[in-house]
């Protein structure tokens, strides 16, 4: 139940120390304006807004000018490891909404799919070896849960190889479908 008396904002009517990390107040300028938002003192998405309209024009030209470098790096090509997450983000993504009854086009398609993916991907070390992996385990096209468990058992193989760390398989729908159980993605 919601509160009716709850403003959507209030004036904190003390001071704090603002140079204390994660605690933000309210302080009033000469202008009776709010500097920095209060979180106690207003509901979130406000308090969010605020958050954002508090940043001053020197925050924001040093955002602009990390922004302009980000921009110059972001415009590289990928290189290997970039290149690997961005595919395997991308793959997760698209079997994770695959039909959970696929009719026999979409299982011929998705199986064509991973064949040329396979032979065309950029790193060709990484090619041969899906081609390698493809052949001793072929997609699983049955539905979106097989071809997602699949695909996650494809991963961490490669994982293995590379020595990082395996995923959980059982959470392949939370991470690349439905979002996290604890509400984070929503």
């Amino acid at each position: 139940p919601t509160n009716s008396f709850r403003p959507d904002y209030i004036m904190c009517d003390f001071i704090v120390n603002t140079e204390r990390k994660g605690i933000f107040m309210m302080h009033e300028t000469n202008e009776k304006k709010p500097e920095k938002p209060c979180r106690a003192c207003m509901d979130f998405q406000t308090w969010a807004k605020r958050q954002m309209e508090a940043f001053s024009e020197k925050e924001q030209k040093k955002s602009e000018q990390t922004s302009n470098a980000n921009n110059i790096q972001q415009s590289c090509p990928l290189d290997k490891d970039e290149l690997g997450s961005k595919t395997w983000a991308f793959l997760h993504t698209m079997v994770a909404y695959y039909p959970d009854h696929p009719n026999e086009k979409q299982k011929a398609d998705v199986n064509s799919f991973f064949d040329t993916f396979s032979k065309f991907y950029p790193c060709n070390i990484c090619a041969e070896d899906l081609q390698k992996q493809f052949k001793h385990s072929p997609p699983q096209t049955e539905s979106q849960e097989k071809l997602s468990q699949w695909l996650c058992r494809i991963h961490n193989e490669v994982n293995k190889k590379l020595g990082k760390p395996e995923f959980d398989c059982k959470l392949v729908n939370q991470r690349w479908r439905d979002g996290w159980l604890d509400g984070s993605c929503d």
